[in-house]
This record gives C-alpha cells, sequence and structure tokens, in this order.
C-alpha cells in the first residue's frame, strides 16, 4: 500500500469513527429494556467491508475508546478497567471482524450478484463477537442488575442477545434500502 492510499484509508476510518461516535448520541434503547439498537454499526461494517479487516478491527477500536470517554465514564457504564476494557475497545473493535468478508462481497459486487447474502453473513460474524464480549460482562460484572428471579448470565443473554438480534434486523433492512447503491459504498475507486 503506498503512502497516499494509507492516508486515504486512515482518513476514511477518522470518519467513519466520527460518524459512528455521533450516531450513538441518537436516542437508542427499545423500550424500556436495555436492547439497544446502535447506529454506528452500519457505517463501521460497511468500511469494514471496503477496506478490511485490519483497518476495520483499526477502527473499532477507535471507535470503542472514544465512546469510553464520551459515554462509558459520564453513564455509568464504567464499572472498573477489565470490565470498561472488555466492553468498550475490545467490543467495538471486533465489529471489524466484518471485514473478513471484504473481498467475497467485492467480488460478488463486481461479478453483478447480490452481495446482501454474504454482508449478513459477515455482519452476523462481527456482530456475534460485539455482543459475546458485551454477554461475557454482563454475566459477571451487571449481574447484579438482573430481576431477582433471573440468573445474570441469562438476563445478560437476553439483553445481549436481543440487542444482537434488533441490529440484525437494522443492518438487513438497511442493506435492502442500500443495495441500489451499496457498489458506490464498498468498491474503493482507484
Amino acid at each position: 500500500m503506498s503512502r497516499n492510499n494509507n492516508l486515504v484509508v486512515l482518513t476514511e476510518g477518522a470518519i467513519i469513527v466520527a460518524a459512528s461516535t455521533a450516531l450513538a448520541f441518537i436516542p437508542h434503547n427499545l423500550g424500556a429494556s436495555s436492547i439497544s439498537i446502535v447506529y454506528g454499526l452500519i457505517p463501521m461494517s460497511i468500511y469494514a467491508l471496503r477496506r478490511g479487516l485490519k483497518p476495520g478491527l483499526i477502527a473499532g477500536l477507535v471507535w470503542g475508546l472514544l465512546d469510553l470517554i464520551l459515554r462509558g465514564f459520564s453513564s455509568g457504564g464504567f464499572l472498573n478497567p477489565l470490565q470498561g476494557f472488555v466492553e468498550y475497545p475490545i467490543a467495538f473493535g471486533a465489529i471489524g471482524l466484518v471485514g473478513l468478508g471484504s473481498m467475497q462481497v467485492k467480488k460478488r459486487i463486481e461479478d453483478g450478484k447480490n452481495p446482501i447474502g454474504l454482508i449478513m453473513l459477515y455482519s452476523g460474524i462481527g456482530f456475534v463477537a460485539k455482543y459475546f464480549f458485551h454477554f461475557i460482562a454482563g454475566g459477571i460484572y451487571w449481574g447484579m442488575y438482573a430481576p431477582k428471579t433471573m440468573n445474570p448470565w441469562i438476563y445478560s443473554l437476553v439483553i445481549n442477545g436481543g440487542s444482537f438480534i434488533a441490529n440484525m434486523i437494522m443492518m438487513f433492512v438497511l442493506m435492502l434500502i442500500l443495495s441500489p447503491v451499496l457498489k458506490k459504498f464498498i468498491i474503493v475507486k482507484d
């Protein structure tokens, strides 16, 4: 990769991180539960598909650090350093795993085929990884907030599994809406 191309990838990553961070300030909880829609997953997933695994992981990690600083410390989402590390940089960085499908999705688009199935598969991998880390932290650190009659691990599974499902539905709907322009978002022009 040339130095100029590295700068373009870095600049795109910074813009995506800023957009994902800004989207986090839009109210996103479903009803009274802790199940939440994370709007920043969409631009972050598209970036990982566009630029690949390593840039996706790095952008996710930076997004997690920013979210920790801007929202985690101020909202009570930071209980201790290990929990903060797992739920912010690690969980958010895991979204970059969507980039595992970068080459396959690009090839599908270039062949004139519909990439939505592959996009959903690789988005599922990244989203499962993110919510797995939240599930672990939920069972260990947030279990005290579970209803008295509910096992903390079941509670964490319901909340994080519900968030995973809600975000996958959002991703699917938006990919259907964006399908006519996905090529412009994912394929890099020289």
